[in-house]
């Protein structure tokens, strides 16, 4: 599914299975090695993170930088340079939005900061560092460098699979990935396409700590598992022929841990939270992305490997964390309940998603035989209704003046008290495709597609809402899916999976059944089901309460959350912008918030600086110098022998899809939440 994954299958610190030696080839994966350095020698290899189908991911230490980083090297083959080079673009696009910081000058000493600086989302999508090439036996390969992070959420769900992620969590993780998905969304013109636990990975604090306690544990301990594979002799028309000499060493994956004690485990490194496996086989992937997983949540093993790898900017300490910001802003003061909806719920049976037999017996309606008894099922009910939440809803730009107003409503105690903080970002751009130009309509895994995807209807921006709400779902039940489809005798995994969702939040309307290209293989003409005729409706509410055991009155306010992001029309479906301001949320302040307030603040010391610049005569790039390296054309040869530019003739056939020029500013928010191509 994504290529720079990895899992690990049992105790052992390094999985039970590595890439295939079969593609150390030409075209295929680069053989690294411990100690290798990359990039003219700035990035030295210390570790291997994990790997996937198009590329193998390494722990590599940044000499130039002193710090480390997560290192991306994908196969050289021109397919996967081309899909590497769009995903590039893509990750250039999050570090400026649509709009590059622009210097003051005398005409303008006070510049419109970009939506890079001053949207709280910024922060919660992954730090792209650095990208050049590498040439090899096997070709000349991208390679992409980003920061570390920890785990990713399937891992955090895994450990609460009894009881389901505690709410205070839930909360802090839901906004801050439609915070990351409206600067996605409104500011950067991209639509991540393939949002599930796997791609959201969690922060660790102090990472540079972690990865020398781990370091200097795995100098201690037994050297990882590696393995030399002789190549076996190739094969033509008459037999063997001359076997071939060279050999094939491949290293063992160590995927780095996450700190676990604030997250429902022991203090010690909880290596069993990387024990992922493969969602869906027809889960699409596109050979772009670092770190997703592959990996399922019933133990199966994929083509793709799940991964944990993250990528954070490996800076010693977070600048702001929770605490210290909470003595910074001592004056301001919250609403003591804003919790009051986090009691526990009693632990439920593990169970494939909603498909089961607790749903309430209804008399006109029966599943058949053939048909998955209980598949959940409600309609839409008014409680979804975002006008039901009291909290005023706004769609304009975050910007330093709101979130210092969000802040002023939230007090330090409550801050401090609350002892569970998370720092997410979402991760793997690999399929991540424009909002106006799609690179493909084969989009989502399985357990997240959205209807009009399944239906081949026209998509955008809220099939990424739509996904939202299925990992929070999955978040708050402790690993039940929403939606879990699967074939019967006579239907298929898509028409059960049109039928679920159809019990969960209601009949499909005709202008929607009849929108898609595959309409007529669901649906008669009078708008009905061709192969599952019953259907058993249980609305999201009646799920959380009748299912999961949740108060009514809590599993009400979580549906009212939930059911605005799996309306049936797309571009009904709330706003990431819309969500964020909902009364679920309130009193929840995340990092990105913060760094807004830090970021105001270095942008007038920056001001100062150039006015002081500007009186010695010298000027400043308006790219920080912290993303120079990251926003180098893609195209730029770094020079050395370590790096190549690709063939011409390659590129020639091959020609790189163009992203919307960086210097056009963000469209204006639409009814459909899309930003225009420049």
């Amino acid at each position: 599914m994504s290529h720079a994954s990895y899992s690990s299958h049992s105790q052992s610190i390094m999985t039970e299975d590595e890439e295939d030696w079969e593609d150390y080839v030409k075209g295929g994966y680069h053989p690294v090695h411990i100690g290798d350095a990359f990039s003219d020698g700035r990035y030295v290899v210390v570790r291997k993170l994990g790997w996937g189908h198009f590329s193998t991911v390494w722990l590599a230490k940044d000499t130039k930088l002193n710090r480390h980083v997560a290192l991306k090297v994908v196969k050289a083959a021109p397919r996967y340079t081309e899909t590497a080079l769009d995903e590039i673009k893509l990750l250039q696009r999050l570090i400026t939005s649509s709009t590059p910081p622009v210097q003051p000058t005398p005409e303008n000493p006070n510049p419109p900061p970009s939506p890079s600086q001053t949207h709280p989302g910024r922060s919660h999508v992954i730090s792209f560092l650095d990208h050049f090439r590498h040439k090899g036996p096997n070709g000349t390969h991208v390679c992409m460098v980003f920061e570390v992070l920890g785990e990713n959420l399937l891992g955090l769900i895994k450990r609460h699979q009894n009881k389901g992620v505690p709410m205070p969590l839930v909360k802090q993780i839901a906004k801050q990935v439609l915070l990351g998905l409206d600067y996605m969304h409104r500011c950067c013109g991209v639509i991540h396409t393939d949002l599930k636990p796997e791609n959201v990975l969690i922060c660790i604090d102090d990472v540079e700590s972690i990865i020398q306690a781990e370091l200097a544990a795995s100098a201690n301990a037994t050297s990882p598992p590696s393995r030399l594979i002789g190549v076996p002799p190739s094969k033509g028309r008459g037999g063997n022929q001359t076997p071939r000499s060279e050999s094939v060493f491949i290293t063992g994956s160590q995927p780095l841990p996450s700190p676990s004690s604030s997250f429902g485990s022991s203090p010690m490194f909880d290596k069993l939270a990387f024990a992922m496996s493969k969602i869906d086989g027809e889960a699409t992937s596109k050979p772009g992305s670092y770190g997703s997983g592959s990996m399922a949540k019933d133990g199966s093993s994929g083509s793709g490997a799940a991964t944990g790898l993250g990528i954070t900017d490996g800076n010693a300490k977070r600048a702001d964390s929770m605490e210290v910001t909470a003595e910074r802003i001592s004056s301001v003061s919250l609403d003591a309940g804003f919790n009051k909806m986090t009691t526990p719920h009693p632990s439920h049976p593990p169970g494939p998603s909603l498909l089961t037999q607790l749903a309430p017996a209804q008399p006109a309606a029966s599943s058949p035989s053939a048909q998955p008894q209980g598949r959940p099922v409600p309609k839409a009910s008014g409680s979804g209704d975002l006008a039901s939440a009291d909290t005023k809803i706004s769609t304009s730009m975050m910007s330093v003046e709101s979130t210092q107003r969000s802040l002023a409503e939230t007090s330090t105690s409550s801050m401090v008290e609350s002892l569970e903080k998370i720092t997410v970002k979402i991760a793997d751009l690999g399929n991540a495709t424009w909002t106006e130009h799609h690179f493909t309509d084969d989009i989502q895994t399985r357990q997240y597609r959205c209807p009009e995807v399944i239906l081949g209807a026209k998509w955008g921006p809220s099939a990424d809402i739509w996904s939202v709400t299925c990992v929070i779902f999955e978040l708050i039940t402790g690993g039940d899916y929403l939606f879990d489809p699967a074939s019967g005798s006579r239907y298929s995994k898509d028409d059960d999976h049109i039928a679920q969702i159809m019990e969960l939040v209601g009949e499909i309307p005709k202008s929607i059944a009849f929108s898609g290209k595959y309409s007529s293989e669901f649906f008669n003409r009078k708008g009905e089901l061709r192969h599952i005729n019953k259907l058993r409706f249980w609305p999201l509410e009646a799920v959380l309460h009748d299912k999961y055991l949740f108060p009514k009155e809590e599993a009400d306010a979580i549906a009212s959350f939930l059911s605005p992001m799996i309306r049936l029309f797309p571009d009904r479906r709330a706003k990431a912008s819309e969500l964020v301001h909902h009364q679920w949320l309130e009193g929840i302040v995340v990092q990105g918030e913060i760094d807004v307030i830090r970021w105001a603040e270095e942008e007038e010391a920056a001001r100062r600086r150039h006015a002081q610049q500007q009186a010695s005569g010298r000027e400043e790039s308006p790219i920080r110098k912290l993303d120079e390296d990251a926003m180098k054309p893609v195209d730029e040869d770094p020079g050395g022998t370590a790096s190549s530019k690709p063939d011409q003739d390659q590129s020639a056939q091959h020609p790189p899809h163009q992203a919307p020029i960086l210097s056009a500013p963000p469209a204006p928010p639409s009814s459909t939440a899309t930003a225009s191509k420049p």
